[in-house]
């Protein structure tokens, strides 16, 4: 086929060219392939979190108390922690991104010319070649054996062959053939790119870490204004109420105080904590060769209880492997026919089959001699649909087995045992080509090659799709840890329960498969009705095929409805749907552009045996991260109480931000941070904040009273402030202490060593004049001593009887 004037069209002209691009009807299309920079901090900035210590800190500045401006930090570093890990996913992302149809041919004025593909335009003729993407959606105007790969955007592997009228689809590629199109939609109005499009729409990872801690940060909230101000009054009320306190500008302090409630009542570490540990993980997942996209995403797949896989390209390399060569009637196939196969594979187009031919068959009989040199070959095409080559006098084609075998004379050897294994072979999701033999050459059909008579079947060659190698034992890794596996494909679904077998997914008990066409399903979930159907239809299936990019979709919310944690993996603008609507979302790193931009986690070098470490890192965050939220909520909870009760009393409030900060360091922030990066193989339970709450809130009562005691029992032995101060310090530090001890059980060796460490360090900052300056504490007398002594060992009491009772009450819940 030429590309001419004679063929009916001479395209464009430049004239209709320049007008198209003026109306902006051009194929130029921005391919976004991961959030923007501003997006992801937009997300880290713009929290409660910082919106409550974001406030406290302007206040503080303004005040002019810059020394308890220590807490800021925090808010520094938690912020610029999440962003700078999530922007060097996306550079990471960018850096994948490849343009995959640089060029186009199109027929301008009568003449054929090569094209950036951004400046292909509305009406514009191209001419398509084998192994190019198409660049726009078109309709064919004429064809010569064109066949096209779908799978990218239907999940469709089998080529479809376009006749002239035809439509074919922007994203997909040519795979055999050549043809001219006329484009329908280009640019934004491109079937690929409005999926994308759709998919694109903003949407978070749901993290039950961050949910709990939003949480916390919304409860106190909705207390932290009414708290702050009646710590001020109280304050400002000690100092002889509002006009004295702005007379004598006690006010100041008055502030301080109520803004150091505020800062205590915050979890602020934790936050800061949560963002390191995911950032950790993401940064260990790295060097496995994993992406993730949202820092959250690393819990996610811990929690997972159902997995959902496309086929093609996912669990499957996308290319087909040989099987099987056997005689018609199943026995072993005879050295000749080998030898044909082998000349056939290695003098043929590349195709898929032939690729796999190359591949298998020194496989399945490495004492073979190689095949002679061929005296004459005969190209595969997709119009006749079969091969052929002639040695010493013999031709041999291999082709489609509707076509080779059915021109195979009725009384031929082996023709009726051929058909019939053909037939269960097909049943079995496999792919078949004979190949049979003739004495006579081949024949002309015009200008075409025609079949030879006398035709014998010799050999069946059975390919099958290319499992990916480590699938099965990933899947098996799944399957062990409770997580259901659905493999939802575009393709047949006998097909799929074909690669599923292969990749060894199974029902719950062990035994077969439950595989629906999802041609009888809705569509779409908009109807509450439809929703419950595929719900019912998808929970006890494992096979789903012929499901379209929306039904995908579909499907993972029915499940969610249903109260699951889903994990979709793919690799196609067809799968981009789903992977959004998921509550992880996993691409494939050789992936459409699309599929990575919305998924959570890239696996870059595509290999199944990457998520097992991801669950690893997942379940250590957790299970570190509800070891250590109990020191952080027990601060929230002892600094509420604190307050309320200097609130009420009028009293002066017994810290400064400062002093808070340092308790916070020695007794959580360092001691979290290490037994955060602690390893772990704790599997994943539900119910993360209400565990967490049962020993934060009691013991941080324990602590809050014994502070507020100690502060009592001093001021009543006549100490002057700054004993009053330190030694109610030194009781909270007791208090934050032995609350670590319960946390980093067993107390051996490095644990032990840590909580002696922060221990020493508290009296240290009391010991070194500067530190002790600094931090406006002083030296305790003996009195002060005693008491902290007796406060302490009351607090560490309180904490053990907590921890005794929680024990107890544990196999009850």
């Amino acid at each position: 086929m030429r590309a001419t004037a004679t063929e009916g069209t001479s395209g464009l002209t430049s004239q209709e060219v320049a007008a198209r691009v003026r109306d902006g009807l051009t194929n130029a299309y921005e391919e976004t392939t991961s959030r923007s920079a501003l997006d992801i901090l937009r997300a880290n900035v713009l929290t409660i979190f910082n919106a409550i210590l974001g406030a406290a800190l302007v206040l503080i500045l303004l005040i002019g108390h810059w020394a308890d401006a220590l807490f800021g930090f925090v808010l520094i570093l938690n912020t610029s922690t999440g962003t700078i890990a999530e922007i060097r996913a996306k550079r990471a992302l960018d850096r994948l991104a490849v343009l995959e149809a640089p060029r186009a041919h199109a027929i301008r004025d009568g003449a054929e010319s090569e094209i950036d593909v951004a400046d292909v335009v509305l009406d514009d003729v191209l001419r398509l070649r084998s192994g190019e993407q198409i660049p726009a959606d078109g309709t064919i105007l004429a064809t010569d054996g064109l066949e096209v790969d779908e799978s990218i955007l239907t999940g469709e592997s089998d080529p479809v062959r376009p006749q002239e009228g035809g439509r074919v689809l922007s994203g997909t590629t040519v795979t055999a053939g050549a043809a001219l199109m006329r484009t329908t939609a280009v640019g934004a109005q491109a079937y690929a790119h409005r999926l994308a499009r759709e998919a694109r729409q903003f949407s978070t990872v749901r993290s039950e870490l961050q949910d709990g801690t939003n949480r916390v940060l919304t409860w106190i909230s909705w207390v932290i204004v009414p708290v702050a101000l009646l710590l001020i009054w109280s304050q400002m009320r000690q100092a002889g109420g509002l006009s004295a306190a702005i007379e004598s500008g006690a006010w100041r302090p008055a502030m301080v105080a109520g803004i150091a409630g505020v800062v205590g009542m915050v979890p602020q570490g934790l936050v800061l904590l949560t963002s390191v540990n995911f950032a950790t993980a993401s940064l260990k997942l790295a060097r496995q060769k994993v992406l993730v996209q949202e820092l959250p995403a690393v819990e996610v797949l811990a929690r997972v209880d159902t997995l959902c896989l496309d086929k093609t390209g996912t669990i499957t390399t996308g290319r087909i492997a040989l099987r099987d060569v056997t005689a018609p009637d199943g026995g072993p196939a005879d050295p000749p026919a080998l030898a044909a196969l082998d000349a056939l594979a290695a003098g043929g187009d590349a195709n898929a089959t032939a690729l796999a031919l190359r591949e298998g068959l020194p496989g399945i009989e490495p004492a073979r001699v190689a095949a002679p040199v061929s005296e004459g070959l005969v190209p595969f095409s997709s119009r006749r649909k079969w091969s052929a080559v002639v040695i010493d006098g013999i031709t041999w084609i291999m082709g489609a087995p509707e076509i080779v075998l059915g021109a195979c004379p009725d009384d031929a050897p082996h023709r009726c045992l051929a058909l019939e294994r053909v037939r269960e072979a097909a049943a079995t999701g496999a792919r078949v080509v004979a190949l049979a033999r003739s004495e006579q050459p081949c024949g002309q059909s015009g200008a075409d090659y025609a079949l030879p008579g006398g035709l014998r079947p010799a050999a069946l060659v059975m390919l099958a799709e290319q499992v990916r190698p480590d699938a099965p034992e990933t899947l098996a890794y799944f399957r062990a840890q409770g997580v259901d596996v659905k493999v939802i494909s575009g393709d047949n679904p006998v097909t799929v329960a074909a690669v599923a077998r292969a990749a060894g997914i199974t029902r719950s008990d062990g035994e077969g498969l439950t595989v629906l066409d999802a041609r009888e399903l809705p569509t779409t979930a908009d109807d509450p009705a439809d929703l419950e159907r595929l719900a019912d239809a998808v929970a006890d299936a494992q096979v789903l095929g012929r499901v379209v990019p929306e039904q995908k979709k579909a499907l993972v919310a029915a499940l969610q409805a249903r109260g699951r944690t889903v994990a979709m993996t793919g690799d196609g603008v067809n799968d981009a749907l789903a992977l959004k609507r998921a509550d992880l979302g996993i691409a494939m790193g050789n992936g459409a552009p699309a599929t990575k931009a919305v998924a959570r986690l890239v696996l870059l070098t595509g290999r199944f045996s990457a998520l097992p470490g991801v669950v690893a890192e997942g379940r250590r965050v957790m299970a570190n991260t509800e070891r250590i939220a109990s020191l952080f909520l027990s601060k929230t909870v002892y600094a509420s109480l604190i307050a309320v009760a200097v609130a009420i009393t009028a009293i002066p409030y017994p810290f400064l931000p400062r002093q808070l900060t340092i308790v916070s360091s020695l007794t959580i922030g360092v001691p979290a941070f290490v037994l955060a990066l602690a390893p772990t193989n704790q599997r994943y339970r539900a119910g993360f904040l209400g565990r967490v709450l049962t020993l934060a809130v009691p013991a941080g009562v324990v602590a809050g009273v014994g502070t507020l005691a100690a502060r009592t029992w001093l001021r009543a032995a006549g100490l002057p402030l700054e004993q009053i101060t330190s030694g109610t310090t030194l009781v909270l530090v007791a208090a934050g202490l032995a609350l670590l001890t319960l946390t980093a059980r067993p107390l051996l060796g490095w644990r032990l060593g840590l909580v002696a460490l922060m221990g020493a360090l508290a009296v240290l900052g009391v010991v070194i004049p500067p530190v002790r300056r600094f931090f406006l504490l002083a030296w305790p007398t003996s009195t002060t001593w005693l008491i902290v002594a007796a406060m302490a060992a009351a607090v560490v009491a309180g904490m053990e009887a907590v921890h005794v009772m929680r024990r107890r009450a544990r196999p009850r819940g």
